[in-house]
């Protein structure tokens, strides 16, 4: 399906096509016609698979329906769990509307930059409003914004949101939103917090799921390496300089790690970097920067790389540390092999980690070939995890003991 297939506003049309976006992700099919009719959504939808679009350019049509006159009011208000994505969703905005003849008013509100700046940028009049849950409340506990006039409210990658623990902040947010709005909620996961933030937010929302959604995979060779914790690195650099691989973004374990090898691979002569948390918000950007322009070649970073960093042409992903959770695999992955392009990913499998593998491999149903490269190959054997002591019956205090003995302490 392409995109004039949705009888959008002739402006968004002009920036679709200088962008040269011509056929619908099956999310962006599904969605948009939804959006345009003024539906709530609830939508599980992968990282990659255009999502941002999805709610991006209904929105933007709706505006040049119902444009207003004089101040700008906050008409829309997008929720995301990392800066760099709400940076990025703001850049598909300005990018999206840049033939609009008049200029929407978006504003990013995030941590790491100054809050008075942000303020400001709400005093003065804005459209569209895309912030991190944290400084959104910073900002209404200072009661300098107004969303009396919102008419929506989008939840980005929701089920991450409530991994970094923002549920709480979530029901506070909801609180200051006007009943009537339309709601829009994108997930990648459904799990029963999940369930139960979303019906606080909307009762009578449409359901969009793409079947079988998960050709990220599909798209990507996946490769699986055994290698001794201690090769890692030297099998690193191997394979780099074997490879004809432009950009490599390779995800480690810690910010403590991603900070030491990179500094390792400079002096090795090569061009890398880290990106993680720790940094400075002016520090993220940039390095990101450096990383989309092709002037950082290998890239090391925590998970906080692992969504919504929409970086083309990433040649390989590298899982130096494998992630905790089997979804976090599909996730890292899923930089790579971007927009319907064939991507690679490549897991280190250490004697330390091959049974946390072997559960990767189940939830995300696939199964990889071991492999072994000359000169790094695995030497032991995988370390069994040892089984607890059975408890002495008898042998530790019941509930019911306990609460005796504290009644009887308090008599005596």
């Amino acid at each position: 399906m392409t995109f004039q297939e949705f009888n959008l506003n002739e402006k968004i049309e002009e920036a679709l096509i200088e962008k040269s976006y011509i056929n619908a992700t099956p999310i962006q099919e599904k969605v948009i016609p939804l959006v345009l009719q003024e539906d709530d959504i609830i939508a599980r939808a992968q990282t990659g698979s255009g999502k941002t679009a999805a709610f991006v350019l209904p929105i933007l049509n709706h505006y040049l329906l119902n444009e207003k006159e004089g101040k700008a009011k906050i008409r829309t208000l997008v929720l995301a769990p990392t800066r760099e994505l709400t940076l990025q969703i703001a850049d598909t905005f300005k990018t999206l509307g840049s033939k609009l003849e008049k200029e929407l008013k978006i504003v990013s509100v995030i941590g790491g930059k100054s809050i008075g700046d942000q303020l400001l940028d709400i005093q003065k009049g804005c459209d569209i409003v895309v912030a991190t849950p944290g400084r959104l409340l910073d900002i209404i506990d200072k009661k300098q914004i107004n969303l009396e006039n919102l008419e929506f409210f989008v939840l980005d990658e929701a089920d991450k949101m409530l991994d970094l623990g923002f549920a709480e902040e979530l029901e506070l947010i909801l609180k200051q939103l006007p009943e009537i709005r339309q709601n829009l909620l994108f997930s990648a996961t459904y799990p029963q917090k999940m369930k139960e933030i979303a019906s606080l937010i909307t009762k009578n929302a449409i359901e969009v799921s793409i079947q079988n959604e998960e050709p990220t995979v599909e798209l990507i060779k996946q490769r699986a390496i055994k290698v001794n914790v201690e090769n890692r690195n030297p099998l690193l650099q191997h394979l780099i300089k074997t490879n004809e691989w432009e950009q490599v973004l390779v995800f480690m374990a810690n910010n403590r790690a991603a900070d030491n090898i990179a500094a390792k691979f400079r002096k090795y002569g090569f061009k890398a970097d880290s990106f993680h948390g720790d940094l400075i918000q002016e520090d993220r950007e940039f390095t990101l920067k450096e990383f989309k322009e092709k002037k950082i070649k290998i890239l090391f970073s925590s998970d906080i790389a692992a969504r919504g960093l929409d970086i083309d042409n990433i040649s390989c992903i590298i899982n130096f540390d494998l992630p905790r959770s089997p979804a976090d695999y599909i996730h890292r992955i899923g930089r790579s092999g971007r927009a319907g392009r064939k991507g690679l990913a490549i897991s280190f499998i250490t004697l330390e980690n091959s049974e946390h593998f072997k559960l990767i491999e189940k939830r995300a149903n696939i199964k990889l070939e071991k492999e072994e490269i000359e000169d790094f190959e695995l030497i032991g054997t995988p370390l069994l995890k040892e089984k607890g002591k059975e408890p002495v019956k008898g042998k530790r205090k019941s509930k019911k003991d306990k609460l005796r003995e504290q009644s009887l302490n308090k008599l005596s």
